[in-house]
């Protein structure tokens, strides 16, 4: 919640956050300009939905290594 809060007023900062320091970069550019913020929150908005993705796609990676070398271990 706190990354969308931060996406949705400063989304330069939330992009640097996700350690997306060029997109961080790009994004600054076009919040320097009214027009430009808006697409730079939805971009923000994009790159951290992909970042908790692929943060739950790791947990759930390694829940399942974990799991197999139990069921290994069982076997022996």
């Amino acid at each position: 919640m706190l990354f969308r809060f931060i996406a949705l007023f400063f989304p330069a900062a939330a992009l640097l956050m996700c350690g997306k320091w060029v997109q961080a970069v790009l994004a600054l550019l076009l919040q320097a300009t009214l027009i430009g913020w808006l697409p730079a929150t939805v971009w923000a908005f994009l790159v951290i939905n992909s970042h908790h993705a692929d943060k739950r796609t790791e947990r759930l990676e390694r829940a399942i290594l974990a799991n197999a070398n139990t069921a290994k271990r069982k076997k022996r």
